[in-house]
């Protein structure tokens, strides 16, 4: 401890990268290629990217794909994609959440809209929450005003009964949150209509360890890690057992008699996560009433399809959400 008076010691640092000082200051690191492992920005030929503004006032931005051209020329649905970081990283501009982006819109021929949202420390829990819920809203504006953003114009060429929401990482943990929110129908937000959630490698959590948590660690995650990012991003005070992180806790509401739409649960098999995501599932699943599918990749760790896009499995998991979202209609 440093003497009274003295400077500000270091209470938490999340590689060098974000670190909190005992006097509440949050220092942040200007390069991130420590967790984008200089991974090259993508373009491509068929799609369109551009950013917008979805709140003021918190000056949020998202970021639009739109495919170029389609083979045929019904409208196109919604992917709404929420990136992953703890729930402390990330950015719509993190070339492997960009290129994931890209990817969806051309593969899943889709308009991908891909929201920012405040990040912990600085803005704990639930304010990554209200902010998925201002994207929607933001989207539910786009469809009622006819089109504020000229790629809404008219509503011609992107179908607002056809939204999916997509969550990578914390951003599963947020499509969870909606998916509770708002429930089955999404009345809320005519005209877009939410049909289905992808939760992909969702960041749950809990005070009581489980077999994966216990496993090895991943090459670019570990239990320490994932500790300092729930310590980071709820209430202070919280532990892991708050309903922000473990949907099943000791004083999380029931879901049993909450109606939700479809979801997809991807993991890794080799993921720190896997045995909170598939516990997930599998007990919605048993509630009744609740379709859900899990699916695990054997031998994986935690981001396999942003970290490494051009692997097998990466492609097999586009196909998986792509047949998700089909068999939906």
């Amino acid at each position: 401890m440093g003497s009274l008076g003295g400077e500000p010691q270091v209470t938490e640092d999340c590689m060098g990268l974000l670190q909190l000082l005992s006097n509440g200051t949050v220092l942040r690191s200007e390069s991130i290629d420590l967790i984008t492992q200089q991974i090259p920005f993508k373009t491509h030929q068929t799609v369109l990217f551009k950013d917008s503004i979805y709140h003021k006032p918190n000056n949020l931005h998202l970021r639009l794909y739109k495919p170029i051209s389609t083979s045929n020329r019904t409208a196109l649905p919604v992917v709404v994609f929420f990136h992953g970081g703890g729930f402390c990283f990330g950015s719509r501009s993190w070339p492997h959440f960009h290129n994931f982006c890209v990817t969806l819109a051309s593969s899943l021929n889709a308009l991908v809209v891909a929201p920012d949202y405040r990040l912990a420390p600085e803005h704990r829990l639930p304010a990554a929450f209200e902010d998925a819920e201002a994207a929607l809203t933001w989207l539910r504006d786009q469809a009622v005003s006819g089109g504020v953003d000229h790629w809404f114009e008219g509503g011609t060429d992107v179908d607002f009964d056809r939204v999916f929401v997509v969550g990578d990482s914390s951003g599963g943990n947020m499509a969870h949150q909606l998916a509770v929110r708002f429930g089955s129908g999404s009345i809320e937000l005519t005209p877009v209509r939410v049909r289905g959630y992808v939760l992909m490698g969702p960041f749950f959590g809990g005070e009581e360890r489980t077999n994966s948590e216990n496993g090895p660690s991943e090459a670019l995650l570990n239990l320490d890690l994932l500790d300092k990012f729930w310590r980071l991003s709820l209430p202070k005070g919280a532990t892991r057992d708050h309903p922000m992180a473990n949907p099943f806790g000791p004083t999380s509401p029931t879901l049993e008699l909450i109606s939700i739409e479809p979801m997809l649960v991807i993991v890794g098999g080799s993921e720190l996560l896997r045995d909170r995501a598939k516990e997930y599932a599998y007990k919605l699943k048993k509630m009744g009433g609740k379709k859900v599918d899990y699916i695990e990749f054997e031998n994986e760790e935690h981001g396999f399809y942003s970290n490494n896009p051009s692997s097998e499995a990466a492609e097999q998991v586009l196909r998986t959400i792509g047949d998700f979202m089909n068999n939906l209609f």
